[in-house]
């Protein structure tokens, strides 16, 4: 398996669709056929949306015989979650930040009002 690249994930779960092949296989491996017949397009165009999914690193696919069957693939999952989490993260801080700084400010200017 390639390294994980935060991008393709992101890109390949732009799509709504894929989105929702991902639910469908994030409990337990599924045939490609039974992933088509979730979707109003034509079974081609599934396996594009697979191929593109297994390529970003977010699912895996098992031949049993003729049958392709697919899973979500947890490493990828979490190596995306990680991502996401380290994203939220530095965006709380900022935020604290922000809301610290305001306080400061509004405690300074009534500080200010008192003594003036």
């Amino acid at each position: 398996m390639s390294k994980f690249e935060p991008d393709d994930a992101l890109r390949a779960l732009a799509e709504p669709r894929r989105r929702a092949i991902l639910q469908l296989v994030a409990n337990g491996e599924l045939p490609a056929g039974q992933i088509a017949a979730e979707f109003d397009v034509t079974r081609p165009a599934v396996s594009q949306h697979l191929a593109v999914l297994k390529s970003a690193g977010l699912v895996t696919e098992r031949r049993d015989g003729a049958r392709r069957l697919y899973r979500a693939r947890p490493e990828g999952l979490a190596a995306l979650k990680e991502m996401l989490d380290s994203m939220w993260a530095s965006s709380l801080d900022v935020a604290r930040q922000l809301v610290e700084d305001e306080v400061e400010k509004q405690a300074g200017s009534q500080h200010r009002k008192a003594a003036g």
